[in-house]
């Protein structure tokens, strides 16, 4: 152990002949490690509440949308097959999208229609599963399509299972009257619940030959909906789709069709851990007036040790090592307390989170990353070492011979 590092040590240890200076080491520690057990903590619930919500919208999303410019899609049959031979591809599927009004004998909403084959549907979008969706076409007693309605959707229309609905689309017909609307019953077959507001609000599920009949989009689709292997390739795939299917095709990935929720999300994020270092700052800021304090204490130490031969270099290593060593102790004992706290809160209830606000989780997540403990470390850690540098370089300046004979 070089001398540096060993009177370091010995200061660290020692009884300072100043209670006050002990006490702002004290706090310069507990500082730093309540600002790097929020920072985890508050850092983990963001995380948590991200990707809750970004696996919330891939069950009821797909992970790529291919769609046509201009004219109808209607050789979705012959691209299908082109995009599931795509590396990464895992499934595809066609889909009608259209607005359309919903009227129930208790009102009437607004609402996104939805056409989907029932048999591919499932294996491109998790929620989608085994929806009861018939076209109308079997020979049952009522003969009516079936309609699958989001629950908030259900409520706000005021209908059970079994109800009938009219489906009100703007595509209508030509009469001598002018244009007029399609309207055309459906028998309420069931309900669905993605945990996404948005989604059970204002989506309804039909089969794909009665979404074609109804908006008069014969043998055509909207578009294709795609399935990934891994989600997080999902706008390398798309670009590999569309230069082999090429024009008049384009698509959009997950990311691109939430880019404002997630880049939203990402800015907080950023924002909190900014916020929330000026904890650490101001811990630092005790680092440094602690130094501060040690050097005027240690003068006549500090004169002896430069007449010995002491350098500035050594000088400087001396305070910058008892700097750290206090931010290291309270950036572990912060990490240490940290993830306590995040698997306290994983495990326990401590509070219910309000329905009608946070309504895609009751309890609150948390997620802690490697990486986001590596960065709050890492910029603790080199603010408490910015902190040591002016006392280190004040103590490095000392004459000698002025501290020895003042001192």
């Amino acid at each position: 152990m070089s001398f540096e590092y060993f009177i370091g040590r010995r200061y660290l240890k020692a009884r300072q002949k100043q209670t006050f200076i002990s006490l702002i080491t004290f706090l310069s520690i507990a500082g730093v490690t309540v600002g790097v057990m929020a920072l985890m903590v508050v850092i983990a619930v963001m995380s948590g509440f991200e990707s809750d919500l970004k696996a919330r919208i891939l069950k009821g999303q797909p992970h790529i949308m291919i769609m046509r410019h201009g004219g109808p899609f209607t050789d979705f049959r012959r691209i299908i097959p082109i995009i599931e031979t795509i590396d990464g591809v895992e499934a595809a599927a066609p889909f009608i999208y259209s607005q359309i009004m919903i009227r129930s004998a208790a009102g009437v909403a607004g609402a996104v229609l939805r056409g989907i084959d029932p048999e591919l549907a499932g294996r491109v979008i998790e929620n989608l599963s085994d929806l009861p969706l018939t076209d109308g076409s079997e020979n049952n007693a009522s003969n009516v399509p079936a309609i699958v309605l989001g629950k908030e959707l259900a409520g706000n229309l005021g209908v059970s299972k079994e109800d009938n609905v009219y489906i009100i689309s703007p595509r209508g017909m030509m009469s001598p009257i002018g244009h007029v609307p399609v309207m055309k019953r459906f028998r309420v077959s069931g309900f669905f619940e993605s945990g996404m507001y948005e989604y059970d609000s204002s989506f309804a599920y039909i089969n794909l030959k009665a979404a074609q009949r109804i908006l008069r989009m014969p043998d055509s689709v909207t578009g294709i909906e795609v399935r990934v292997k891994d989600v997080y390739r999902a706008g390398e795939v798309s670009r590999n789709i569309i230069s082999k299917i090429g024009f008049p095709y384009w698509a959009r990935d997950w990311m691109q069709m939430n880019k404002n929720l997630f880049s939203a999300l990402k800015l907080e994020k950023i924002v909190m851990f900014v916020i929330l270092t000026l904890i650490v700052l101001v811990a630092a800021f005790n680092i440094a007036s602690s130094l501060i304090m040690m050097v005027m204490e240690k003068t006549r130490d500090i004169a002896i040790l430069k007449a010995m031969g002491a350098t500035d270099r050594s000088i400087r290593k001396i305070f910058v090592f008892k700097g750290m060593i206090i931010g290291t102790i309270g950036t572990v004992l912060g990490v240490v307390l940290g993830f306590a706290l995040c698997e306290f809160l994983k495990h326990y209830k401590i509070h219910e989170l309000t329905g009608d606000i946070y309504y895609f989780t009751s309890t609150l997540p948390v997620l802690l990353r490697a990486l986001d403990v590596c960065i709050i470390v890492a910029a603790t850690i080199v603010i408490c070492f910015i902190a040591t540098l002016y006392p280190a370089r004040q103590a490095a300046k000392l004459n000698p011979v002025e501290a020895i004979r003042y001192g």
